[in-house]
């Protein structure tokens, strides 16, 4: 506490720069240095005696050569106190912007302590929830497949009828439980692809185990995921984004293939910082910049598919879902709707 105290006052002591305008000794010396000097030339020209037996343009030129030793010197050494009380000032500012910095870094490190000793915001709190609740999706997915089926299901479930030989359905080589799975259903896409909201979401993370039988939706729900997870290295959550609200219509222009300005206000998002964070992570990090596109990509290819049968209100609740609040950065800052 001590600590935070003593820096606070070293800050607030830095922040209040003296505007005195008092004579220096940088000052001094230089009056000093013109007097001699002017003492020095007035002897040389006044008291010595001089020749007479010049014209009028030697008497000329032997004033302005005499203004000129007279005036020339005090000037260069009024320069130079000029420049020494300069140089001055600004170490005086140098110092005073240092310990400015040392404060900010002493109230920096004391909040860190502060919130690693246990004084969290609460808004940081839950995005950090939802983190842990996305990165815990596939742990939890194995868990709910191993449930049992309750009574009540096992009742109304119907009884199985013998096959007969001809009857019985015949698989091709090589086809996987994926390729006869149903297609998900479009409420069901539209919440995995929003992620559960906590760990006790049962509705989220039901609909997040349908969705990724679906072959689909599995990789775009998991290039989703991986963008999430890269863009929360940086700060970003996509509950922090406030996008401006695009028209359904709009969407299916995009779906169509259209570009420009038609389609963009799909790029509602308003946030400089984090799109500032965003292309500078596009621009330096290969391994995010690959998985953006890769999203982009797949993102691109469900919306195609979705908005072939979609109403207004399936595409609307589509775009407020996490994954497509990163579509929408990515989109913007990729240029994917120009």
């Amino acid at each position: 506490m001590s600590d935070g105290s003593n820096s606070t006052g070293r800050t607030v002591g830095a922040a209040s720069p003296s505007h005195d305008v008092r004579v220096t000794a940088i000052e001094i010396v230089a009056i000093v240095v013109s007097l001699i000097w002017l003492v020095g030339v007035a002897t040389f020209f006044l008291v010595l005696p001089s020749e007479g037996d010049g014209s009028a343009q030697i008497d000329s030129l032997r004033f302005v050569m005499t203004l000129m030793a007279i005036f020339l010197p005090i000037a260069m050494v009024w320069i130079a106190a000029m420049s020494a009380r300069s140089a001055k000032v600004v170490r005086e500012e140098s110092r005073r912007l240092q310990a400015a910095i040392d404060g900010m870094r002493q109230t920096y490190v004391a909040d860190r302590q502060a919130r690693g000793a246990g004084i969290e915001p609460t808004v940081e709190r839950k995005l950090n929830e939802i983190a842990r609740a996305t990165q815990k999706t596939e742990t939890a997915l194995a868990t709910f497949a191993t449930s049992r089926p309750t009574a009540a299901k096992m009742q109304a479930a119907p009884k199985p009828q013998p096959v007969r030989g001809d009857d019985q359905p015949s698989l091709a080589l090589g086809t996987t439980a994926e390729d006869i799975t149903p297609p998900i259903s479009k409420p069901d896409l539209v919440r995995a692809l929003n992620f559960p909201d906590t760990e006790g979401d049962e509705v989220g993370f039901a609909a997040l185990r349908r969705a990724l039988k679906d072959r689909t939706a599995k990789q775009l729900i998991q290039a989703s995921q991986d963008v999430l997870t890269l863009l929360s290295q940086d700060g970003i959550y996509m509950d922090d984004l406030r996008p401006d609200r695009a028209r359904p219509e709009i969407w299916r222009k995009f779906a169509h293939g259209e570009r420009g300005k038609t389609v963009a206000s799909l790029g509602g998002v308003r946030d400089r910082s984090s799109l500032a964070l965003t292309a500078g992570r596009m621009r330096e990090d290969t391994i995010f910049r690959d998985a953006a596109h890769h999203f982009l990509r797949k993102y691109d290819q469900m919306l195609v598919t979705f908005e072939a049968d979609a109403s207004d209100e399936d595409l609307a609740a589509l775009a407020e879902t996490r994954t497509s609040r990163a579509f929408m950065l990515l989109g913007r800052v990729t240029g994917a709707f120009d």
